[in-house]
């Protein structure tokens, strides 16, 4: 009989957030048969925001990645798991530097972002340059970086230096809780958009605001999320007097929920690693309009199928109106087109075969 591979996936936390949903939910959808799955956290459990039931969790209750990493040196050596699966780039850091005390452990890097581009809205403690140098070193001692998208692929082989073959793409999957839903008719001429991102400058909440003020149609604008941003974004919002077409839900557990309840998702990002959000709302049959942005969005938008990308302001809002002009967008085509490609079973079988192939050498 086959013994079962020791797979670890760690994470800062286990809080709201895209990687960690993804990271969270894959450990726990993977073969019991051929697989001993833990899950480690640097922070506390009082955090977890996400179902982790099934799942042998260790919290680390320290407050940042840095002070964590003694606790993650003596767990390898207590555990010593076949493979080691982390993700954010910090984290990935981290994870790469140990390994060289582990070489029979093979360590995976998911990263979660375009980081070149992502960089630019970080804080500004050195220079993007600086900041890509002093990440080569951790990344490179990695066994496999994990991307999620082809501009993320294309990214860390540019500005990276990461050779081809220790790289490798899985997309996000779609996730038990967001499933297609049957849309009701109809019952007003109010056009319902919505957000889910955290707060942020990443996420261009400001351009979509901006753009939606200059409609001249009743809409109503649900932004689900809260961050650093959130003051200046309503600031805004009662400059440009549109505060009575705003509704603000800072954290919900029923985003599969609001996102069928509306008709169309806004995405105003400017760089992403792969917008969980976006195949979320077209899995129940939400088409997206977006603007163009690095993170694989042009895997997921099928112009005029499931959506439309804009390259500018002018063009975004020139989609927003001709979206809400079409007669009837086909939800469960919209569904079917993401779920063609990032359905669970297909995600967790490309997961499963990178552990195989990575455990056999």
């Amino acid at each position: 009989m086959n013994k079962k591979k020791k797979i670890v996936f760690v994470l800062p936390e286990i809080t709201a957030g895209g990687a960690e949903r993804v990271m969270s939910f894959v450990a726990q959808n993977l073969s019991k048969k051929d697989f001993d799955v833990s899950l480690w956290a640097a922070g506390f459990e009082k955090n977890t925001k996400y179902d982790v039931d099934g799942l042998n969790v260790e919290y680390f209750n320290k407050p940042r990645v840095l002070t964590a990493i003694p606790g993650f040196f003596f767990a390898l050596i207590k555990t010593s798991p076949n493979i080691v699966i982390s993700s954010i780039s910090h984290l990935n850091i981290a994870m790469g530097l140990l390994s060289v005390f582990f070489p029979k452990t093979k360590f995976i890097g998911r990263e979660a972002n375009v980081l070149s581009i992502k960089k630019q809205f970080g804080k500004k403690k050195k220079s993007i340059i600086g900041e890509i140098s002093s990440s080569k070193i951790g990344y490179r001692c990695l066994d496999i970086i994990l991307c999620q998208s082809k501009d993320m692929f294309n990214d860390m082989k540019l500005n990276y230096n990461i050779p081809s073959d220790k790289m490798r793409i899985i997309n996000n999957p779609i996730t038990d809780a967001f499933s297609f839903k049957v849309k009701e008719n109809k019952k007003d001429d109010v056009v319902k958009f919505i957000t889910v991102a955290r707060l942020k400058k990443q996420k261009g909440h400001e351009r979509i605001i901006r753009a939606i003020a200059t409609l001249n149609f009743p809409y109503k604008y649900t932004i689900v999320g809260d961050g650093p941003e959130k003051e200046n974004l309503f600031n805004l919002i009662n400059e440009l007097g549109i505060r009575d077409n705003i509704v603000h839900i800072p954290y919900t557990n029923d985003v599969s929920k609001y996102l069928a309840m509306n008709d169309f998702f806004l995405q105003g990002s400017f760089v992403e690693g792969f917008p969980n959000c976006l195949i979320e709302s077209c899995s129940v049959g939400t088409p997206i309009i977006a603007y163009r942005a690095p993170g694989g969005l042009n895997e997921i938008i099928e112009e005029g199928v499931n959506g439309f990308i804009a390259d500018n302001d002018e063009e975004f809002v020139k989609n927003i109106i001709k979206s809400t002009s079409m007669s009837q967008w086909n939800s469960k085509r919209v569904s079917d087109s993401v779920v063609k490609k990032f359905n669970k079973a297909l995600i967790i079988e490309k997961y499963e075969k990178l552990f195989h192939e990575l455990s056999a050498n």
